[in-house]
């Protein structure tokens, strides 16, 4: 009966994925956005395709290794608080094991049950695994959303790499007198997919996610285009 329980109720949660999913996400967008971006900008300013090329190409080496050293970072500060947390939630365990205990009775009094029923949750809780109920229930902080530093560093400097490719490559192959629409007709296509899988891989309105990513990449476009036009018109 039990196991035909468990078997109904297996469901697909997307929560693990929140920590890849994030910096995947981002990256790409940054990757696709920043370089198009930088592409559109100097193109915008008269430049010869192997110069705006050569930018392009180094706005996305440049970018790979500022996304993977600024997530490296930020995650890593994230553990160093999880670590602190967990050192100090054993402490306190060892010190005062029946304070915790009162500790997690409340949490679950406070989520509905009955002050008995509440003792008895947290009793066979803590005789189970009392730092992981703690974490868990005081805390918030459980496995699927622990942060990962490597993980992120290098899942951020792929998909902002992988990203930054699309643009760079329509600029390369477009002819030279289309170089400047192609890029930015291409980017925002690439842009419309790229939100709407985003969105939907975390389980979010598609069309929502797709509009979203099109927003802030077409102001980007637009602003450096401004930026090139008027430094091209300057330099002439």
């Amino acid at each position: 009966m039990r196991a035909g329980l468990r078997a109904r109720h297996a469901e697909a949660h997307r929560l693990g994925r929140i920590g890849w999913l994030r910096a995947a996400v981002l990256g790409a967008n940054d990757g696709m956005v920043s370089t198009a971006s930088l592409i559109v900008g100097v193109a915008a300013a008269g430049t010869a395709r192997g110069e705006v090329l050569v930018a392009g190409l180094a706005g996305l080496v440049a970018g790979a290794m500022s996304m993977a050293a600024g997530e490296y970072v930020s995650v890593s500060s994230q553990a160093d608080t999880e670590r602190a947390d967990i050192a100090r939630e054993r402490a306190e365990l060892a010190a005062d094991p029946e304070a915790e205990r009162a500790e997690l009775a409340a949490i679950w009094e406070n989520r509905g049950l009955s002050p008995a029923l509440a003792s008895q949750v947290a009793a066979q809780l803590m005789a189970r695994d009392a730092l992981g109920a703690h974490l868990r229930d005081e805390l918030g902080m459980s496995e699927a959303l622990a942060a990962a530093p490597l993980q992120a560093a290098i899942v951020s400097a792929l998909t902002f790499a992988s990203g930054a490719a699309f643009p760079l490559a329509v600029a390369a192959l477009a002819p030279a007198a289309r170089l400047l629409p192609a890029t930015i007709a291409a980017t925002l296509a690439g842009l419309l997919v790229l939100g709407a899988a985003g969105a939907a891989a975390g389980g979010a309105r598609r069309t929502k996610g797709a509009l979203r990513v099109l927003l802030w990449g077409t102001l980007a476009m637009a602003a450096t285009a401004a930026v090139g036009r008027l430094f091209g018109v300057a330099a002439a």
